[in-house]
């Protein structure tokens, strides 16, 4: 029988909403490429019944819901979990917010793989009503999951906080390398190729966004700092923040949602600014590693394990102008902070060898696995 299973928790293939959504794309098509039979459930907005068709074969199931926000995205995951019950297919679930309802694939003794996706209810964003919710959850997933994925070696030793070490195995997200890219992107928005840096993320406090601009901004640097993503100065008090203290040589090049069009951007970029502060990998680093990006990256665990040599580290907005002087005038250090990114990327981080983690671990908890069928080979994570 085709090994079969059932992919959940994300808005779907193709990838359209972010390093999470990619994550399980990519796992989705290496398990097709492998001679799985895949599942992957899709969100779409709408009303009607459920349709299936197939997709770069991937088998999809979509599901309208009219609901939006949080709301929707969990009417959509209790109505994914109903259909995906209705078989014995092992279940591979993206994310924990609603995992109440795999309690359902728990009474059915059907086996469920969830990445746990960061410590997501830390985050102040949300509030204390949606961390609540989230926290919750957490705890509830550690209990039903069969077997936890954790995207970072410091977010496992945090499940161990909730889990048994048998429960938890580490797998990374991944990005495709970025060998070339044509200079169209960053010349038709005013940008020098290899005379500009890029900070892409949510402009949120957490991502310490106000620090790398401010740090930037002290003196004039000879090169651009552009900056993807919604700012609103005049509604959001933080992003205000952000465009007093930005010089002339930050641009704001608003949201970007085209890949091909990103990937040039950060080819093309002498650096990249990473300040999150939370989380376990984060896709944007890794994504910006791929494409060879030296980085200045906010000094904590996270960041440390990802990037290692081919990051300098700040904490303060006088770190970040630090690191900057030091960086932009020395051409060995960049290149060979390149060549480091890069050496990190292939070593951890390609799409082959995340997704074939991937497996190995999906294998252990197929259904009705032939008992003459030989023990998987236990994963050890490199560090």
């Amino acid at each position: 029988m085709k090994k079969t299973v059932r992919i959940l928790g994300t808005h779907g293939v193709p990838a359209a909403y972010g390093g999470f959504e990619t994550a399980a794309e990519n796992v989705a098509r290496f398990l097709a490429s492998r001679d799985w039979r895949v599942i992957v459930y899709c969100q779409v907005d709408g009303t009607g019944p459920l349709r299936e068709d197939t997709w770069n074969g991937l088998e999809r199931v979509i599901i309208p819901v009219d609901v939006p926000g949080w709301r929707g995205t969990s009417k959509f995951d209790l109505l994914s979990i109903r259909h995906a019950v209705k078989s014995n297919d092992l279940c591979l679930t993206f994310g924990y917010n609603t995992a109440i309802f795999n309690l359902l694939q728990r009474a059915k003794k059907i086996p469920n793989v969830i990445n746990m996706d960061g410590i997501e209810w830390s985050r102040s964003r949300w509030g204390f009503f949606r961390q609540a919710i989230l926290y919750t959850n957490e705890r509830i997933a550690c209990f039903v999951g069969n077997h936890l994925i954790a995207d970072h070696p410091e977010i496992e030793k945090f499940l161990l906080t909730r889990a048994p070490r048998r429960k938890l195995t580490t797998i990374t997200y991944g990005a495709d390398p970025v060998a070339d890219a044509p200079v169209g992107a960053p010349v038709s928005r005013g940008l020098e190729p290899g005379r500009y840096l890029t900070l892409i993320c949510r402009p949120i406090p957490e991502n310490s966004i106000a620090e790398l601009v401010e740090g930037f901004s002290r003196r004039p640097r000879g090169y651009k700092l552009a900056l993807l993503g919604e700012y609103t100065p005049d509604t959001d008090p933080y992003h205000h923040q952000i465009h007093s203290s930005a010089s002339d040589e930050v641009v704001f090049l608003g949201a970007i949602y085209d890949k091909a069009e990103v990937e040039a951007l950060r080819f093309h970029s002498a650096a990249y600014l990473h300040g999150h502060t939370v989380g376990g990998t984060n896709p944007s680093l890794v994504e910006a590693m791929a494409a060879g990006n030296p980085v200045i990256a906010h000094d904590n665990p996270y960041n440390r394990w990802v990037a290692q040599d081919a990051a300098v580290y700040f904490s303060t907005a006088d770190d970040v102008s630090r690191c900057l002087d030091e960086m932009l005038t020395s051409p060995a250090q960049m290149e060979q902070m390149r060549a480091a990114s890069r050496g990190r990327h292939e070593a951890e981080f390609t799409w082959e060898h995340v997704a074939g983690q991937y497996e190995q671990l999906l294998l252990r908890f197929l259904p009705d696995v032939d008992a003459r069928s030989p023990e998987p080979v236990a994963l050890e994570f490199s560090s």
